[in-house]
């Protein structure tokens, strides 16, 4: 199923933007901590899977070249293009 919450999204495109960081490429999946409804703060070690999609390799490309550039160059890339990229929840 296609992420579509607005707000799910922002935090979607922050974790790839930490994970790409982090390893280095671009990565085509993530996992995000459940959310769990309830009263207060709740720790789970349940995490919901999710595939990048990125539906154009130029865009890949474009996002691959500014990694090396730090956090701001990616998160800007990444602003520029997220209309290519989406998240497909898994499970």
């Amino acid at each position: 199923m296609k992420e579509r919450d607005p707000e799910k999204l922002k935090l979607l495109y922050e974790r790839f933007r930490d994970v790409c960081l982090v390893e280095k490429e671009v990565w085509l999946e993530l996992y995000m901590p459940r959310d769990i409804l309830g009263d207060g703060v709740r720790m789970t070690n349940v995490q919901d899977r999710y595939d990048v999609v990125i539906e154009n390799p130029d865009v890949e490309a474009v996002l691959e070249a500014n990694i090396p550039l730090g956090s701001k160059a990616l998160a800007a890339a990444i602003g520029e293009y997220k209309d290519a990229i989406s998240f497909v929840k898994k499970g």
